[in-house]
């Protein structure tokens, strides 16, 4: 890696604030003043911020159990942010991976590993993600085959793709997208005439949301959801 990138992706300085301290030698490799931005290092050198030795860049992995109210952005004039909620540095540079609306609660994940979150997001990995959700009316049980035909909502050109709906009680189910369209649980209610009241995400692939976690809390996922991806 880019010994600048290397210096801004461990710490709160940009690119541009550390090539100035390159320029002042506030930085040494290896015990030896280095000015050169492009500069390669990896994992085995030392590198120094003004006397201070910089831990190695790793790649961060969020569960966040996201709030009514907060808005899935980095930032946003008129609601607080997911990435607000995290007390951690350089929270601009996390990726969030699939999106929640402002009165949607539940799973978000959120990484600065572009990759996973390519791999989380892609249509072409038909990644389940799965939603508790409540109505306004009872849910017929045609509703059942209607979700896993798939629906051609308004305003698309293709039908959704099939979608497991598990009835829960009378309004009350868990429904299981394999894509992720512009507010698609909301739109496929009301295309069979019933609203959703209250919408809640569960699970994304086979990562679920920690029960232990409250509203607005978060923690690193394990190894094992990592890799699961």
């Amino acid at each position: 890696m880019r010994l600048d990138k290397y210096i801004a992706s461990v710490t709160d300085f940009s690119r541009k604030e550390v090539k100035r301290m390159l320029h002042a030698d506030e930085v040494t490799v290896n015990g030896e003043h280095e000015r050169d931005a492009g500069r390669k290092v990896s994992d085995t050198d030392d590198v120094c911020l003004q006397g201070m030795p910089l831990d190695p860049p790793s790649a961060r992995y969020i569960m966040l159990y996201k709030p009514e109210g907060v808005v899935c952005s980095n930032d946003d004039p008129t609601h607080p942010t997911v990435t607000a909620l995290l007390e951690m540095p350089r929270v601009e540079r996390l990726h969030i991976c699939g999106r929640l609306d402002v009165d949607t609660t539940g799973l978000v994940l959120l990484t600065d590993d572009g990759q996973w979150a390519h791999r989380v997001t892609s249509p072409n990995r038909h990644t389940g993600k799965i939603y508790h959700v409540i109505t306004s009316d009872p849910i017929t049980p045609d509703t059942v085959r209607i979700f896993a035909d798939g629906i051609m909502l308004n305003g698309e050109h293709r039908r959704t793709k099939p979608a497991e709906l598990e009835l829960l009680s009378e309004r009350e189910a868990r429904v299981c997208l394999h894509e992720g369209r512009y507010h698609q649980v909301k739109r496929m209610f009301a295309a069979v005439g019933n609203r959703v009241d209250a919408l809640h995400r569960e699970q994304i692939g086979d990562i679920i949301l920690d029960e232990m976690l409250e509203p607005g809390e978060y923690r690193e996922l394990t190894p094992a959801e990592i890799t699961s991806v």
